[in-house]
């Protein structure tokens, strides 16, 4: 339920790949190839997945070529591909014609058919596609990076921790996009935290409070596109698909505030609503305030909110019995974390920061995987990635029912938002119709108690 500081991981290293052997007959997964080449496949070529392209490409640590594309919009490739290519430093380590640009909801096994075993993947599709794209990359023996958030109800964070189990035995490097924890000024922050600095940790606050983020805010659909792929194009906005503007926007302030607690809560209340919604036709409510408590009673408040003309704040704090800390201080990087002798962040008050700069956690993380696949270290940050993505959609569904949920009901939760979407294809109908009146059905906190939207 814990991440461990790099200090820790390396220190755990040994007797976690001696463990990792008592699994049944596993392959070799260091690329066996004779020029010690990975090659990599992207799924998703939308600005996160292209991103996280750039950060393997960028990995100074043996040769890497970006082989194969794949996505459902032509338009998205095109214009991924164009940057990743045309980019200094690694636009000749793009090796991608135009054959091997795949097209279409069976794109992701032609990727990974074009990748050997200990290759790697990047899965950053909307997460509706992970358990499905995650299977096969197991089958195929790929190492795989996937981003947050990993699951996005119940039944499939249920099934992907019963698919890790194969990736596991496997010996497969997975790592999961919440780059947070790759962040060396929080995993010292986290070292001080756990010993003790700042005491017993009572409560945390995490804001992610801005102007319309993303697709979350969808217009209607003007009949270019049939219903699928109008979803998908604003796929933030839609509950299969992403889990909406909590599970996408507010997980990495959640996550790295239950690391701080090294926990998961165990409940959740929480209060949302939809306000200016002009023409806008999405799943999401405007505002979200949750409250999460631990076993020990302690408290984290998340507020999240994507309305214009509104006082922004997009950080996470910690309180404890003896002072109190900043977890990160706006966005994702740099984190400036620092500790203060109260619970007041004055100046006078301060008595530990982490020296400017740092360095980018969405690069560390990278280099973190690749140096696991290097090595042969046993890595896999899948259970963290479900659990801190079942944490979200917690929050998320205690806001959309009105009703308190602990975590063990809704890891025993049957809605699953999208049961068949591993067999969708271009022509298919979305798992999502229009109702009567025309319009998607949308949670109704209080009305509908028992799942998320009708």
């Amino acid at each position: 339920m814990t991440n461990p500081t790099r200090r820790q991981f390396l220190a755990t290293t040994s007797a976690a790949a001696a463990a990792t052997t008592l699994a049944a007959a596993r392959p070799q997964t260091v690329h066996a190839a004779e020029d010690n080449m990975i090659r990599v496949g992207l799924l998703g070529c939308g600005g996160r997945g292209t991103g996280a392209a750039i950060n393997a490409l960028t990995v100074d640590n043996g040769p890497m070529t970006l082989v194969a594309m794949g996505d459902v919009s032509e338009n998205k490739m095109k214009s991924s591909y164009t940057s990743l290519s045309e980019k200094k430093k690694i636009g000749t380590k793009v090796d991608v014609p135009e054959e091997r640009r795949y097209i279409g909801f069976d794109a992701y096994k032609k990727v990974m058919d074009t990748l050997e075993p200990g290759d790697v993947v990047i899965l950053a599709t909307p997460a509706a596609f992970r358990w499905v794209h995650y299977s096969y990359a197991i089958e195929r023996g790929l190492n795989v990076f996937m981003e947050k958030p990993v699951t996005i109800d119940a039944p499939t964070s249920v099934r992907m921790l019963e698919i890790n189990k194969a990736a596991i035995a496997k010996n497969l490097k997975v790592a999961v996009g919440l780059m947070c924890r790759h962040c060396v000024a929080r995993q010292e922050l986290f070292d001080r935290i756990q010993n003790g600095e700042i005491g017993d940790l009572m409560m945390l606050r995490a804001y992610r409070m801005a102007g319309p983020t993303g697709s979350a805010a969808a217009p209607p659909n003007t009949g270019d596109l049939s219903e699928l792929m109008y979803q998908i194009k604003h796929f933030h906005g839609f509950l299969w698909l992403s889990g909406g503007a909590v599970s996408d926007f507010l997980i990495h302030n959640i996550d790295e505030s239950c690391w701080m607690k090294n926990a998961w809560p165990v409940k959740a209340i929480a209060c949302g609503g939809r306000h200016y919604r002009g023409e806008d036709v999405d799943q999401n409510f405007d505002v979200y305030s949750i409250e999460y408590t631990f076993d020990d009673g302690a408290k984290l408040f998340v507020d999240g909110r994507t309305m214009p003309g509104c006082k922004r704040e997009f950080a996470s704090f910690a309180h404890g019995t003896k002072g109190s800390a900043v977890i990160s201080t706006a966005s994702h990087t740099p984190a400036k974390a620092r500790i203060y002798s109260g619970q007041s962040f004055e100046k006078d008050n301060l008595t530990w920061e982490f020296p400017q700069p740092e360095p980018n956690p969405y690069q560390v993380e990278w280099d973190d995987l690749v140096a696991a696949i290097r090595n042969d270290t046993a890595y896999n940050e899948v259970e963290r990635g479900v659990m801190a993505s079942a944490v979200t959609s917690m929050g998320r569904m205690a806001a959309h029912t009105g009703q308190e949920i602990t975590l063990d009901e809704f890891m025993k939760h049957d809605h699953e938002f999208a049961p068949n979407v591993d067999q969708l294809t271009l022509d298919s109908d979305s798992p999502l119709q229009l109702n009567a009146q025309g319009k998607y059905n949308v949670p109704m906190p209080g009305l509908v108690k028992n799942r998320e939207y009708l």
